[in-house]
């Protein structure tokens, strides 16, 4: 199956059988000051290889879809997408699983009911502040196709008190807008959205676009980032949060299987994105024989302080089926000079 149709099959049904090291603080470093004096690039943060991922366990995973994570600031809180197999109100739901501290094991998920409709829902995304969920919904009321729709509550720390979500104001098209990350630029208080969508004018299937966030919450104009887009598929966009570093879903030509994921670099968060590199088999499910349907790797999520990088994986040796999966792989922040990030 291609990755196109992967794609919309993650944002309807999925019947994959068919087809498609924790944080421990992750306040440890200060946030580094872009938007600015440019970061020279020997200053730039550097980390070692990224380690063997590890199944997150049949608590999190399923024989049903798994997929789309996101990881809250400070570790405690795993977003993340679970098909209808699992409960909950519609084809594709959003769930939370919480843990006290990085040391201990994920606990049993909570289905959102809040924000969950009979339709599908997919690729939830926390404000900075954790005061808002971003996620893309396929309900009734909509422009046309996934649309992004944020909900907010009041308490950071209660993970289902989230109020009644409503559309995003100013990103929204006829065409499918799907998921999101953000960029906060600490030196001048600008956010920067990164959106996937495939509205027309982009060079492919599904492309990167920042947008502004407005003071009010609303999105300034879409902008193609014609250096992370391409005549492929290219989604799932997550940024570094000093904004040097991005890690997106592609099935650009050089994958291992259907999709993998890809990380991206720049000097400096004035200059362009440098070519996305394909994260390699470590991280990408090794293909399948050629008459199989090929693995696909997904939604890349990183932690707050870079070191963790969750993603869901189909057809991954390790996953309870053939669905998506859950799993994550660690790095470490290096110090020495001359190493390579």
């Amino acid at each position: 199956m291609s990755a196109r149709s992967l794609s919309r099959l993650l944002l309807l049904p999925l019947a994959l059988g068919a087809c498609r090291g924790d944080i421990t603080d992750t306040h440890a470093e200060a946030p580094l000051a872009v938007g600015g004096p440019l970061l020279a690039v020997e200053e730039q943060p550097r980390f070692s290889e990224w380690s063997t991922p590890v199944h997150l366990g049949t608590v999190l995973n399923t024989r049903f879809v798994d997929s789309d994570p996101f990881l809250s600031r400070d570790g405690s809180s795993l977003y993340f997408v679970a098909g209808r197999g699992r409960g909950g109100a519609g084809g594709q739901d959003l769930w939370v699983s919480h843990r006290p501290s990085g040391a201990d094991p994920w606990g049993t998920p909570a289905n959102i009911a809040a924000v969950n409709s009979a339709g599908h829902e997919n690729a939830p995304t926390l404000s900075r502040d954790g005061h808002r969920l971003y996620f893309a919904s396929r309900r009734p009321g909509g422009q046309g196709g996934f649309d992004l729709y944020v909900s907010r509550r009041r308490d950071h720390r209660d993970d289902l008190g989230w109020g009644p979500p409503m559309p995003v104001a100013g990103v929204n098209t006829s065409a499918d807008e799907t998921d999101l990350t953000f960029f906060e630029d600490e030196a001048t208080g600008t956010t920067i959205a990164y959106v996937a969508s495939d509205r027309p004018g982009g060079p492919g299937l599904d492309d990167i676009y920042t947008a502004t966030v407005q003071p009010d919450g609303t999105f300034g104009p879409a902008v193609l980032v014609p250096e992370l887009s391409t005549p492929s598929l290219d989604m799932h966009p997550a940024v570094r949060r000093d904004g040097l570093e991005i890690f997106l879903t592609s099935d650009r030509p050089g994958t291992t299987g259907n999709a993998d994921i890809f990380v991206a670099t720049r000097a400096n968060t004035a200059e362009p994105w440098f070519a996305p590199v394909d994260l390699g088999p470590t991280i990408n499910t090794a293909p399948r024989p050629p008459e199989l349907e090929q693995p696909n790797d997904f939604r890349p999520a990183l932690s707050f302080d870079g070191t963790t990088l969750y993603f869901a994986a189909a057809f991954r040796a390790g996953n309870v089926s053939d669905m998506f999966d859950l799993w994550v792989t660690t790095r470490s922040r290096v110090t020495g000079p001359g190493t390579d990030g």
